[in-house]
């Protein structure tokens, strides 16, 4: 099919289920935040599963093509892989400088970071049961959970990032196994810090892709539109993915403007091309959504185009997600009538 349609991940939680103005008020969790949960322990995962399935439908009943968990029963996309692994403190955390530039509670390094076992095969699984379309799976990059993190262990960040490459490492291929049609490994952290990213970024991704069989794609950002409300026109961080052995690239232009001459710099890669602005509360209509990927098509072959929002919806209001969503069904329904 040409043109398809995903989310990069996240799909907005419902009021019931978590404190969206608690959320909305502080920086993304790098630590866990159960006090955002509005259900007690004992009923929470009934409730993410109840709230879960709605996310499913809501993708469904928009028309996606490839569907994900909408990462419901996560605090941020990445605290619940990155405390759950071994070598970490979770009860005294550290801090670490956000990409905003602010002080955050980070997860702190006190032993060898190791997967104690499968994180997200559980959720998984439970996507597969109730959707049949494709689906993706989510997890944090081993460069950006280095930079999530204060480092009490390791001698340096890259040797840090290559022990968090290697737990990815081993998700990823636990997905795979389970039946996930694509994984996505979510790296912003590379366009934050770009000297580092070239320094052993790179290296950490594809030692976290090694070995791996299946469909994988790398999202990189500007970070949350309702966190980082300006953008620059081009990534710091960018060309350099087309050393980087994944099949997908999800990259945003809706709110930047990107120039998108830079995609001529990736052959080879199927393009993710963000064309929701996730900073307008204004549902776009298809014909802008078909637009920004017609900004695209110069340097991207058709046949290698994805719509996708910008970032994580996570933040938007329900009905705002819902309408941008179908807008960009409807753009894609229109670009494939053109084609």
């Amino acid at each position: 099919m040409l043109f398809p349609t995903t989310l990069v991940g996240s799909y907005p939680q419902p009021e019931w289920l978590i404190d969206r103005k608690k959320l909305a008020g502080r920086f993304p969790p790098r630590v866990r935040a159960r006090e955002l949960w509005r259900i007690p322990e004992a009923f929470l995962a009934e409730a993410q599963d109840d709230a879960t399935r709605l996310a499913i439908r809501a993708q469904e009943d928009a028309g996606l093509d490839i569907v994900t968990d909408g990462e419901i029963r996560r605090e941020s996309y990445s605290n619940r892989f990155a405390t759950a692994l071994e070598g970490i403190d979770i009860d005294n955390p550290g801090t670490a400088l956000d990409r905003s530039g602010h002080p955050n509670p980070v997860p702190r390094i006190v032993g060898r970071i190791r997967r104690k076992h499968p994180v997200e095969v559980d959720d998984l699984k439970f996507l597969k049961r109730h959707t049949r379309r494709l689906v993706k799976m989510t997890v944090p990059g081993p460069f950006t959970m280095s930079q999530q993190a204060q480092n009490a262990f390791y001698p340096s960040e890259e040797a840090a990032a290559m022990d968090y490459a290697a737990a990815v490492n081993a998700e990823i291929k636990d997905l795979f196994a389970a039946g996930a049609d694509i994984v996505q490994i979510d790296e912003p952290y590379m366009q934050a810090r770009p000297e580092r990213a070239r320094q052993y970024g790179l290296k950490a991704l594809n030692a976290a892709l090694d070995g791996v069989e299946g469909t994988t794609a790398v999202h990189i950002c500007f970070g949350y539109a309702a966190i980082i409300h300006e953008r620059p026109t081009g990534y710091s961080f960018l060309p350099e993915l087309a050393g980087c052995a994944c099949r997908q690239l999800s990259i945003e232009t809706a709110q930047s403007g990107l120039d998108c001459s830079v995609l001529a710099t990736l052959p080879g890669k199927k393009i993710m091309v963000g064309c929701l602005d996730l900073n307008d509360m204004t549902v776009e209509t298809p014909q802008t959504v078909v637009a920004r990927i017609r900004r695209a098509l110069p340097y991207v072959a058709q046949e290698d185009v994805i719509l996708a929002p910008d970032c994580g919806m996570k933040y938007l209001p329900r009905d705002v997600a819902d309408g941008k969503l179908r807008a960009m069904v409807e753009a894609a329904r229109l670009l494939r009538s053109q084609a």
